[in-house]
């Protein structure tokens, strides 16, 4: 059950209650479940607050001595490093709301998508060539792209940085500035403006709109058939998307249970402000972008933030050096890779540790380290970013886990079964499990009992499969968590209500299309739309 409503002062957000029949329910931000009472975690705000911030500070595990690490890592999952960068490319193409506050509560009937609420990649195009005509070339269809970066000759000969205004510090001129957060989204930013260019250079007598669209096509492709599949359960997502017998996805309306709109799809806050902000738990504290010279061994083995204004470190929002391209067999499966020396030591000298590909960390209810602690260039108070999360949703009134379960006819987690830490396996030592199971009823004085907040309830139903990559190391089954019934269906819902009610989708205008220019081996997802970008061959 619900913990009994808080009493706020400042009054009650309107439109919280509406029932699903209200003509404001087809709002640029909406509720999948409006009957539900929203959760609160006290007797009034002060209470619920500092719950959250107790909640936040168990979730954000401990500093480790060896990070960033090169080697593996018991903390990762079989997902590759790319698709925690994907995943908030496509957030940037879904969601922007400047205007929503953490000082108070929002309205969620007021808020305002500064992003359409479709898959259309106005992250990548911006407003078009005629109304931001300096992010394309004289020709209205090509990208302008940056300088050149070295640093990855074997597979990013060609690698490019954006395009950036001459100001210090020098801002990327892009369709969304966020996609210049840090290095990696930034570096993935540049091969989606090489895959549209690549477009071109293939058919150069097709007009912007043709180019634009078969990227558009290409992408949405790739969010079906690799993305959702690499991040939920497949029983779960079997129920959205089931497969026919000749092994065709079934993209039908009637099989989305709970996402429902009348006239315009609206995004959904259970949505952009939960279930899809479980890619925040796979980041890992540092990343390897190349090889390096032999005198610069550790340069390019980079934390994501770094104490002080100008550190060497992976945050965006300016041009990188010259000799950070990144080297894409790092975070994708381009080719067989090293899988690296023993569990958990990263020695760079140990033979494949420094020349492997990068796993995602597991899907669970722990963020690193350096994500407790956001510098203040990148950050607004809290700077814990679970703190961030949690009271964002506690903001704008969500449910918590268990009703939304009950709602989706789905028996909830007990307190018992919930556990904040590294879902690291038996082998879990001091300090992995901060709140162990049969323990979070009480913490926090109670104020979770039966009450999870739904992001937090999202990442600690995760199911565990197994993944098999292949590594010059030999074939290696690798634990791997993904979204489990409440959270994956929520974004899989999300995803696919999203592509069926956009009348310019693939789905609407031809779901009979077939990536098959680009595909390689039969295939295409993230890793031969990247290699397409790269212009590189994937060997069978």
């Amino acid at each position: 059950m619900s913990a009994p409503p808080a009493t706020h002062p400042h009054g009650v957000v309107r439109g919280a209650n509406l029932s699903r029949g209200s003509l404001l329910f087809d709002g640029p931000f909406g509720r999948i479940f409006r009957a539900l009472p929203p959760a609160d975690f006290g007797n009034n705000d002060a209470e619920s607050l500092a719950a959250l911030k107790e909640l936040a500070k168990a979730m954000i595990s401990v500093a480790d001595p060896a990070d960033p690490k090169d080697g593996p890592d018991s903390e990762e999952g079989g997902i590759p490093a790319a698709f925690t960068y994907f995943g908030q490319f496509i957030d940037h193409d879904l969601t922007f709301d400047p205007a929503s506050s953490l000082q108070k509560q929002n309205d969620p009937d007021a808020l305002v998508d500064f992003r359409t609420p479709q898959f259309d990649l106005d992250n990548l195009y911006g407003r078009g060539p005629d109304d931001q005509p300096y992010m394309y070339e004289n020709d209205g269809k090509n990208f302008v792209l940056g300088k050149p970066l070295t640093g990855a000759p074997q597979v990013n000969s060609g690698a490019r940085g954006l395009q950036r205004n001459a100001q210090t510090p020098a801002r990327a001129l892009i369709g969304d500035p966020r996609n210049d957060e840090n290095v990696i989204v930034s570096q993935f930013q540049g091969l989606m403006q090489r895959f549209h260019n690549r477009v071109i250079a293939d058919n150069p007598k097709w007009s912007f709109q043709q180019v634009q669209q078969t990227v558009r096509f290409h992408y949405q492709w790739v969010l079906l058939h690799d993305f959702l599949p690499r991040i939920i359960s497949a029983a779960v997502l079997s129920q959205v998307l089931p497969t026919a017998k000749d092994g065709t996805l079934v993209i039908e309306a009637k099989n989305l249970h709970f996402f429902h709109y009348r006239d315009a799809a609206f995004m959904p806050l259970e949505f952009s402000v939960a279930a899809y902000r479980f890619g925040h738990s796979l980041v890992r504290p540092g990343y390897r972008l190349n090889d390096g010279s032999a005198d610069k061994a550790k340069d390019t083995l980079l934390p994501i933030f770094k104490a002080g204004l100008n550190a060497k470190d992976l945050r965006g929002f300016k041009a990188p050096p010259d000799d950070w391209a990144i080297d894409w067999r790092r975070y994708i499966d381009l080719e067989p890779m090293a899988y690296g020396g023993p569990i958990d030591n990263p020695d760079p000298k140990i033979a494949g540790n420094r020349n492997r590909l990068q796993l995602a960390y597991k899907m669970d209810t722990s963020l690193v380290n350096p994500l407790g602690h956001l510098p203040a260039s990148v950050a607004i108070d809290p700077s814990v970013l679970a703190a961030r999360n949690l009271e964002r949703g506690w903001r704008l009134r969500l449910p918590n886990g268990q009703d939304v379960a009950r709602a989706m006819g789905i028996v909830p987690l007990t307190d018992n079964q919930i556990v904040i830490g590294k879902f690291i396996g038996t082998a879990a030592g001091p300090g992995d499990i901060v709140v162990p199971a049969g323990s979070f009823g009480k913490f926090a004085g109670g104020a979770f009992a039966g009450n999870c907040p739904l992001w937090t309830y999202c990442l600690a139903e995760t199911v565990e499969t197994k993944v098999t990559l292949k590594t010059l190391d030999g074939n290696k089954v690798i634990p791997t968590l993904q979204l489990g019934p409440v959270g994956g269906r929520i974004v899989a819902e999300t995803f696919v209500g999203l592509l069926l009610a956009d009348s310019s989708s693939y789905v609407s205008l031809n779901p009979l299309w077939t990536p098959t220019t680009y595909m390689q081996n039969g295939i295409f997802g993230l890793r031969e739309l990247i290699a397409a970008a790269l212009n590189f061959k994937i060997k069978p």
